[in-house]
């Protein structure tokens, strides 16, 4: 045990070289995490410099630094936060992490590591930087629907977090990769959060306010600072690590209301533990481990930026957030940070993986952090790249796509519990349970099942192996076939809530835009329940069937809705005709109001189309002397010019390079958020939000 003066030593030692690196990276403009890992670097063993701090004190200290840390975070999770947010930034989290598990898992095989520290990588790039994240979107006062998603995404990414914590400490102390062991621990695990959860949620909230009316700020800090070292306390005694109980303790302090009052008293002391931490972090850096496994830190960093702008882009378009702000928050949250470190801590902790992930993963946080500032900044332009470059068939869907699935949400009968996409989602997932069930047996039994089928019969060794592959694929299929099928109900359902059918005899006037809608949303349900399915299994198969049986149905889904996004658009060009007789029945014929039906009575006899909205360009409108194509009008709002009406030329369908002028009257169709945004646009009036900030206005 150190003594009072090694400790002081130690202390002294890692705040004044922290405060001078932090100091440093402020002035070049760089996150001041990567300061404190610097600073760790330098007071660290494995460099030449003549400033060693005590490890073991500087280890303690961190202790406490992850206690405090953790805790802050659970104080932005509650369930009234995540009930705001809804399934949009759950769904998009879910598919993201279980992409990024699956690609960590295969590098570290890939790369010779063992299945355990397969699964820690795995881990540890799924996990954004919530503090990294916050300070970029602080420095470039990034505000409205991009923050809100991104911290949504945020707080189910942490919970996922804590839940991937919680169950690779069960298995890194069983006896291996097993079905019996995952479902005890599974068990257990929710035994003990459901206990926690059910005290916590009687007590700590009252306790918290009555606390917060002595209106006494210290007492606030220790109350608060007490829950949280007692209930870390408990889940290590319980055999969790100490993280997962001071996040419990944040988010209980969360319910009661009052975590903005709490954050404010306890923010300074977890500010420093933390630097502490993240000094603790640099300590372990050994430069000649990280030169020796250059290969896959680079490998893992762009693993991370690729896969991680790919997976929340898909994911938050799936989820109906549109072409940009799905790239915007994308690029957002490509990087890794405080919780991967905690993660591969823990693999040291549990001996589960070797001395070398650790740096590895602080030395792709790293570089993963330096390029997120860029990335964000970025994130504007490239949106409105991707944007402008898409088959004009998939514009026209992603335009329209955002405003069905936001009639979808709205749909009152989507939120009762008897509704059929409620029953039918219930069988969706006991379907996928039974899947990897029998996927994880099957494979667990290989060997033995192997062993007798060979001494029952005269087959060899691989007949038999083949044999049983052969048998455990014919009783599998029957349920990846259910998924897939189910799955398709369930779109149709959900379809059905959006665009509903016409009573029978009618003519259906949504066809096309209810077969692309049914499409997308099989896709996604696809998705959503295959990803996590792969990221789950693949550790317990050899190979890479379940992920190319995913892959093929990906890929035949997509085939398929470029077919209807084809026939969309087709359709999209015959609503615009319509709207244009409607339009210049409007406009030239102003003696007789009433006969003639208004925007909204069109839009009600040409379902799929979205929210319908018509522009007046006056001539102090931003729009006026621009073309569309400068204006990027879909490309920053998600919105789409069906028609363009004038009183000197009547009426067109609008070209790109078709110039805006006084007097023009727009149709736009989109969801309410994107035509609004695209109204304001034109005339002038956008927000930062509807603009992105590092983008420069398109000039004339």
């Amino acid at each position: 045990m150190p003594g009072s003066h090694e400790f002081l030593k130690a202390l002294a030692l890692v705040l004044g070289v922290a405060a001078a690196t932090t100091v440093l990276f402020q002035r070049l403009r760089q996150p001041v995490v990567l300061g404190y890992v610097l600073a760790g670097v330098i007071v660290g063993p494995h460099v030449p410099i003549p400033l060693v701090a005590d490890r073991a004190v500087v280890h303690t200290l961190s202790e406490l630094g992850v206690i405090l840390l953790m805790f802050s975070i659970g104080l932005e999770f509650s369930l009234r936060k995540l009930l705001r947010l809804g399934a949009v930034a759950g769904l998009t989290a879910l598919v993201q992490c279980s992409i990024m598990v699956w690609l960590g898992y295969l590098v570290g095989r890939a790369f010779g590591w063992t299945p355990r520290e397969a699964l820690f990588t795995g881990a540890i790039i799924a996990i954004s930087s919530t503090t990294i994240i916050a300070k970029a979107f602080d420095e470039r006062r990034v505000t409205g629907r991009l923050r809100e998603l991104v911290v949504g995404v945020l707080i189910v990414e942490d919970l996922i977090g804590i839940f991937l914590m919680a169950m690779l400490t069960a298995v890194s102390r069983g006896d291996g990769l097993s079905l019996g062991a995952a479902a005890s621990s599974t068990g257990r695990l929710a035994a003990f959060l459901l206990g926690v959860e059910v005290v916590g949620l009687l007590l700590v909230p009252r306790a918290i306010r009555a606390v917060l009316r002595l209106k006494r700020p210290e007492t606030t800090l220790v109350t608060s600072v007490g829950l949280c070292f007692g209930l870390a306390l408990l889940a290590q005694e319980a055999g969790y690590s100490v993280a997962l109980g001071a996040f419990i303790a944040g988010s209980l302090v969360a319910e009661s209301g009052e975590e903005r009052a709490v954050e404010h008293v306890i923010g300074p002391v977890k500010d420093m533990f933390a630097a502490i931490f993240f000094v603790s972090v640099g300590m372990l850096i050994d430069p000649s481990l990280i030169a020796r496994h250059w290969v896959a830190v680079t490998v893992l960093s762009a693993v991370v930026i690729v896969g991680k702008i790919v997976s929340v882009s898909l994911g938050a378009f799936l989820t109906g957030n549109g072409t940009r702000l799905s790239v915007r928050a994308g690029m957002s949250l490509a990087q890794i940070g405080e919780f991967s470190f905690i993660i591969a801590g823990l693999g040291i902790s549990l001996h589960a993986t070797g001395d070398f992930l650790y740096p590895v993963a602080v030395a792709v946080s790293a570089v993963t952090t330096l390029t997120t500032p860029w990335l964000i900044g970025a994130s504007g332009r490239a949106a409105s790249f991707v944007d402008r470059k898409l088959p004009r068939p998939l514009q026209t869907f992603a335009s329209l796509y955002a405003s069905w699935f936001e009639r979808m949400r709205a749909a009152p009968t989507l939120a009762s519990r008897g509704s059929a996409p409620r029953r039918i989602s219930r069988f969706l997932a006991l379907d996928a349970v039974l899947l990897a069930a029998l996927l994880i047996g099957t494979s667990l039994l290989d060997d033995r099942a192997t062993a007798e089928i060979t001494r029952r019969t005269a087959l060899s060794p691989a007949a038999a192996h083949a044999v049983f592959v052969a048998l455990g694929a014919i009783v599998c299929a029957p349920f990846a076939v259910g998924i897939f099928r189910v799955a398709r109900r369930l779109a149709v359902a959900l379809a059905e809530l959006a665009l509903p059918s016409p009573p029978a005899g009618a003519g259906d006037l949504a066809v096309a835009p209810r077969r692309a809608l049914v499409v997308t949303l099989h896709l996604a349900v696809v998705l959503l329940v295959g990803a996590p399915l792969v990221a789950l299994t693949q550790p317990f198969l050899p190979g890479l069937q379940v992920a190319m049986v995913l892959v093929l149905v990906i890929a035949t889904l997509l085939l398929t809705l470029w077919r209807d996004a084809a026939d969309l658009n087709a359709h999209v060009r015959a609503v615009a005709q319509t709207l244009l007789e409607g339009l210049a029945t409007l406009t030239h014929d102003p003696a007789a109001p009433r006969a003639q039906p208004s925007l909204d009575e069109l839009g009600a006899l040409l379902p799929g189309m979205g929210a319908l909205a018509k522009v007046t360009l006056d001539p102090q409108c931003a729009a006026v002397g621009r073309s569309l194509a400068e204006i990027d009008l879909r490309g920053r709002t998600g919105a789409s010019v069906l028609a363009i009406t004038n009183g000197a030329d009547g009426v067109s369908i609008p070209t790109a390079v078709q110039r805006l002028r006084a007097g023009d009257v727009l149709a736009l169709s989109g969801s309410a958020a994107a035509v609004e945004a695209a109204s304001a646009l034109l005339r002038g009036e956008a927000s930062r939000d509807t603009i992105a900030p590092d983008a420069e206005p398109a000039r004339p």
